[in-house]
């Protein structure tokens, strides 16, 4: 595997880049497999912070064709995504856009329910891998927006979903979207909102896909950067999602840093992975003094992250998840087979060990209320 080197800061190009952390044999792909474990690939997931910008990337990276081997459902189940998309859709809706550039519209989701709201638009979507349903009234392109994409077609907006916090060099995608547009069009974008995922400890902020620390603070810088006015910013949830809109000009808008940014972050940073490490060790404790049976909520990057820290997963039944997609699949870098949480409907005491972030109470009152009441979560 050829790994790409990021030595450099992303967002000011400094050579300082300082050690964090890093995670030994992690798995390459955050989602579920039918292959043989024996298949499954491995690498150290180091994260470093830049001295000057406080920036905290991953460094090297991955090939995206390891990354991105296959889609792993991320964004399409469950309550909270569905209304995020529900809401982002709206938030577009508001600026009357008629037609639309979309960036990675990989499922056609987003346009769906902009289509949902106002039937008459026109949207393009530009997507390597597109698996739009034919009932989405989409032009879809297959290929990459990079410096080799052009179009003849006019567009009044370029929108992209939980994309920006993918892309390896973020101050080329963001000059390349500048230079592809004209003075007075929108930009529109939503991300998840890295810096209160770290700061509450949720184990799905940053990966080998998510590759950056890219908080509100360098959104802004790199907006400012390339001449971009920021015109509303909303949050979906206060801890889920950001959504921007911002406007094209071609006055120079001064673009800074604030200082202290990189004792601000690495103390962030130390507290995510000291807490996961004491936390790990507590969850211990408790599943292997206990005698009922264990599940693990989420065939997916949460559950990877603890098993990384040290979770014990000798006692561990299975792995519960609500994609059924995922089911009676294997957990790539793992033992552990997904199964539907439905399974907990017959079993008199269960214990299901949750870190799913922002999605726990949603998880739990959907068990609690539908599968079985007395299930004892920790």
């Amino acid at each position: 595997m050829n790994k790409i080197i990021r030595d450099a800061d992303i967002v000011l190009g400094n050579n300082d880049l300082e050690d964090l952390y890093t995670f030994q044999n992690f798995p390459v792909f955050m989602g579920c497999t039918n292959d043989d474990k024996s298949t499954d690939l491995l690498s150290d997931m180091s994260w470093k912070i830049s001295q000057k910008s406080g920036i905290i990337q991953l460094n090297p990276l991955l090939p995206l064709e390891v990354v991105y081997s296959t889609n792993h459902g991320s964004g399409t189940t469950g309550k909270a995504w569905d209304e995020h998309h529900e809401a982002f859709a709206q938030f577009v809706n508001k600026y009357d856009i008629k037609n639309v550039l979309e960036i990675g519209g990989l499922h056609g989701i987003l346009a769906q329910k902009y289509f949902n709201i106002d039937g008459k638009a026109k949207w393009t979507i530009i997507e390597p891998n597109p698996i739009v349903p034919e009932s989405v009234p989409v032009k879809v392109i297959t290929g990459f927006f990079d410096n080799n994409f052009t179009s003849e077609e006019k567009f009044d907006a370029i929108v992209h979903s939980h994309l920006l916090e993918h892309v390896y060099n973020p101050d080329e995608f963001m000059s390349h979207q500048s230079s592809f547009m004209e003075d007075g069009n929108l930009l529109l974008f939503t991300l998840p909102n890295i810096q209160a995922m770290l700061e509450n400890k949720y184990t799905n902020c940053i990966n080998f896909e998510h590759t950056m620390y890219i908080t509100e603070t360098y959104v802004e810088y790199f907006l400012n950067k390339y001449n971009f006015e920021i015109i509303e910013k909303q949050y979906f949830r206060t801890d889920h999602s950001i959504f921007y809109c911002a406007r094209k000009t071609l006055n120079n808008i001064i673009a800074e840093l604030p200082d202290g940014l990189y004792d601000k972050n690495k103390n962030t940073f130390q507290d995510y992975i000291n807490h996961h490490i004491n936390d790990v060790n507590k969850i211990n404790t408790i599943i292997n003094k206990i005698e009922i049976p264990v599940y693990l909520f989420g065939a997916h990057i949460f559950s990877q992250y603890l098993i990384s820290f040290g979770l014990d997963t000798s006692n561990i039944v299975c792995i519960l998840d609500n994609d059924a997609k995922k089911e009676n699949r294997r957990l790539y870098g793992t033992s552990l087979i997904s199964k539907s949480p439905k399974i907990l409907k017959d079993i008199p005491n269960a214990l299901v060990i949750l870190r799913a972030g922002v999605y726990n109470d949603e998880v739990k009152k959907d068990i609690l209320t539908n599968i079985n009441p007395n299930v004892i979560f920790i």
